[in-house]
């Protein structure tokens, strides 16, 4: 019985830091915000389920439909990224536990991930939480092969891959990283494994569906990193893309270092030096591509198993006793400044009063490249009620509501009013995914248009002549919102056709992204 002890004693702790992430989790954004822009497409997914997407894989539209079916709350929209949060923290715990650490690297390396960018990350329903759990499950994977050479950790590592390539084509950078990393190093022999190309095939089978839609769908992907190329990684800054890796984890990243050094120098780690052979390559690779900068933050949690358990090896005399409760402190101590500058929990006046603190760490400055007064996030998480409420005034007084079509901007737009809608609105838009939901059952008659705020103007010359009256309806008036003077019109009894009007804008959008006209 008292050999149980410790391990009572360990779980205990794990289970804690699964409990204050959840309870945490929920405190980090303030009421006053909206759900996010991208979540809006996420869940309107559910709606239109399929084996790809033109603007992510279909894992998400699945969590969509489950969530969907648990109510569509806003409870349940936050759980998911919580628990592949929460996930990601045991997993990292489960590989400190493989690397022998102490119950000191365990709740080191554990509170280091925890009070991370993870807690940033997991606020928002998006594709991301489960690429980092992806990304760090794979590691995992990856050594418990090492250690065991048993062929069943390449059919999990397998498995892992195809469900995270189902989720963010972002996990490809992965095996990007770590194939020359394998060939570099020793354990190339699984290269000589009949085994290993059998969990090739898993993969392959895996991920099989999505590359039929993709081949199907002339391939919209790669339309799609085209176009982000285009309009938002050009502004990207590379020396802002290193600076961010090291706010992510601020306070924190030495210990990353630890484990950098220990896997290049420590006799006890050098089985695992792939592992500092794949971080430079990987990294070397997102930033040749000016990647986004947190689409590496997959990279780093299990770094810190290898950090712990290296920092907790010189710390068993008596300095590094005393050393240690301040040691495992020091992650809570650092997350406190982050807490109050990187999360929406304040006002967004308190950003326009205050935009020191956040311009110092670049909060503020969007895709675009310019600086704005909120950062992009936030901005993106107000004026969706106000523009959904306003859509179901206008559509409930609106004579044939039913052969009304609700035609917006941006998916945001329509996402939105699909969510908060009360009076079962379906709105579309020939941005993203709706540009394939387009539904033509009803003969539409009258028209609300949601119009972007630098294009309103001359909305009412373009779209008036086609109806016989003409009416600038609202527009959204939250000053912080990024939709910021976005726009409704309303456009009662068409002159002509607008089904066949519509249904030759639609094929014109598929045909400049590549698509199949359907």
């Amino acid at each position: 019985m008292y050999n149980r002890y410790p391990f009572i004693k360990k779980h205990i702790i794990l289970v804690g830091f699964i409990l204050l992430k959840f309870i945490v989790q929920y405190q980090l954004i303030s009421p006053i915000y909206d759900l996010h822009r991208d979540e809006f497409l996420h869940l309107d997914q559910a709606n239109h389920l399929a084996w790809g997407y033109l603007s992510v894989p279909p894992l998400t539209s699945w969590l969509s439909y489950l969530i969907k079916v648990l109510g569509n709350s806003v409870f349940w929209i936050k759980f998911f990224p919580a628990l592949f949060g929460a996930l990601t923290i045991i997993v990292v715990w489960k590989t400190i536990e493989e690397l022998k650490g102490n119950l000191f690297a365990l709740t080191f390396g554990t509170a280091c991930v925890t009070f991370s960018v993870l807690f940033r990350l997991n606020t928002l329903y998006q594709p991301n939480s489960l690429d980092v759990l992806s990304w760090t499950l794979i590691y995992y994977f990856i050594i418990r092969y090492i250690n065991s050479e048993h062929n069943r950790w390449l059919y999990f590592i397998a498995v892992a891959f195809g469900l995270g390539f189902l989720n963010k084509y972002n996990i490809s950078f992965l095996i990007l990283g770590i194939i020359p990393a394998v060939i570099a190093v020793p354990e190339r022999k699984v290269l000589f494994n009949r085994k290993f190309y059998y969990s090739v095939l898993i993969v392959f089978l895996i991920i099989l569906p999505n590359l039929i839609w993709q081949y199907n769908n002339n391939f919209p992907v790669a339309f799609h990193f085209k176009e982000l190329a285009e309009t938002q990684l050009v502004n990207v800054s590379r020396w802002n893309f290193i600076r961010s890796q090291f706010l992510f984890f601020f306070g924190t990243f030495p210990v990353i270092g630890f484990g950098l050094y220990a896997l290049l120098r420590d006799q006890a780690f050098r089985k695992y030096r792939l592992f500092f052979v794949s971080f430079f390559i990987t990294l070397g690779i997102f930033l040749f591509l000016k990647a986004k900068d947190y689409y590496a933050i997959g990279i780093y949690p299990i770094y810190f198993a290898f950090g712990s358990v290296y920092v907790s090896s010189f710390l068993k005399n008596k300095v590094g006793i005393i050393l240690k409760p301040f040691l495992i402190t020091l992650p809570f101590v650092f997350f406190i400044p982050v807490y109050m500058l990187t999360f929406p929990n304040n006002s967004p006046q308190y950003f326009v009063d205050h935009p020191e603190k956040f311009r110092a760490i670049g909060m503020l400055t969007w895709e675009d490249g310019k600086e704005h007064q909120l950062p992009q996030d936030f901005a993106d998480m107000l004026g969706w009620q106000e523009l959904a409420q306003k859509v179901d005034h206008i559509y409930s007084k609106i004579p044939d509501p039913q052969n009304t079509l609700v035609l917006c901007d941006n998916y945001g737009q329509a996402g939105a009013i699909n969510y908060y809608s009360k009076q079962g609105i379906r709105a579309v838009t020939f941005n993203a995914d709706y540009l394939n939901w387009f539904d033509f059952k009803n003969e539409f008659r009258n028209l609300i248009r949601v119009k972007n705020s630098w294009e309103s103007d001359i909305e009412m010359d373009e779209t008036g002549p086609y109806f016989v009256q003409s009416i600038r309806s609202d527009s959204i008036t939250n000053s912080y919102a990024r939709e910021y003077g976005t726009t409704i019109f309303t456009f009662i009894n068409a002159k002509i056709d607008i089904n066949k009007r519509v249904k030759i804008e639609v094929e014109q959008e598929q045909r400049r992204h590549m698509l199949p006209v359907k």
